[in-house]
């Protein structure tokens, strides 16, 4: 027999439903329905069967907004901004000028040319799509 999931009263029924009528963000939206959903006892599979989330995906949902409220609901992904640079601000400006002047083995600035001069600013082989991202960066400024 399914199990009901127990959520902590951070905020009433009425308000899960506000909260998920109103919001503007899909994957909040959902989220907010499922908690809402969960709320008015349904139980984890049968909310599932509604939505087509996975119970498993429902119990986590659950989860983070049992340890940290409403904030838990935020979907993270807004806030990862990728990773750092490989190349500093200095050696972008570096690659900038050198992208300005001709290939040291002479030809044209091509991805391959531009993974080879970021490898030996780096002293490791880099990959060819790295050279063609920076290229594509670089060039067209």
């Amino acid at each position: 027999m399914a199990r009901h999931i127990y959520l902590q009263p951070h905020l009433s029924v009425e308000e899960l439903e506000r909260r998920y009528r109103r919001a503007a963000d899909p994957v909040e939206r959902s989220r907010w329905q499922l908690l809402w959903l969960l709320a008015r006892g349904q139980t984890a599979t049968a909310v599932a069967e509604m939505t087509g989330y996975s119970a498993y995906w429902i119990g986590q949902i659950a989860k983070r907004y049992n340890e940290h409220g409403p904030e838990g609901v935020a979907d993270r992904r807004h806030q990862w901004l990728g990773g750092k640079p490989l190349l500093s601000e200095e050696q972008q400006e570096e690659l900038r000028q050198a992208l300005a002047g001709p290939v040291p083995d002479g030809g044209h600035w091509t991805p391959q040319a531009v993974a080879e001069w970021i490898g030996q600013r780096l002293g490791r082989p880099v990959r060819y799509q790295l050279g063609w991202d920076y290229l594509r960066r670089l060039k067209t400024r």
